[in-house]
């Protein structure tokens, strides 16, 4: 893997979001990784409906796990690659993280708070910003959720 191969990584977060349907939570991934080697520090994927817990984003779960491995809450030089566009709450976790950078599939119309409905990377009001690179390996991410949801109405 290069130092930063956003296709792989996102490869890994979709194998990710894949296990979530095993416990009937909604397929998003998530995958920490350094940028300078590209190193996969932290990978989960949704577990709210398997712990009872609305915080249990991919998300925030791959945050947590990368902090406790890096040994520090600060995770600057560090890249989050996301199957779907974070939330608000999940942005902001990122935000508080200082991740370097966050990579992401699919847009979220709904909760999108790195573009779509607002731009938490972006605000020069908050303490620290990072760059978001959007639409990666988009197709597979929002496919994923729609056969999801699909299922789930039928």
């Amino acid at each position: 893997m290069t130092a930063i191969d956003l296709d792989a990584l996102m490869g890994i977060a979709l194998v990710e979001a894949r296990a979530a349907v095993e416990h009937h939570d909604v397929p998003v991934g998530a995958v920490v990784a350094k940028l300078d080697t590209g190193e996969v520090v932290a990978r989960r994927h949704n577990e709210r409906e398997l712990l009872a817990d609305p915080t249990a984003h991919a998300e925030i779960l791959a945050l947590r796990d990368a902090a406790i491995s890096q040994g520090s809450w600060r995770l600057e030089g560090h890249l989050l690659v996301v199957t779907l566009e974070p939330c608000p709450m999940c942005a902001g976790a990122a935000l508080a993280g200082r991740v370097s950078e966050v990579a992401f599939g699919a847009t979220d119309p709904k909760a999108g708070a790195l573009g779509t409905l607002f731009n938490l990377a972006a605000d020069p009001r908050l303490n620290h910003q990072f760059g978001v690179r959007g639409g990666v390996r988009a197709r597979e991410s929002a496919t994923l959720l729609r056969e999801f949801f699909a299922a789930r109405r039928s």
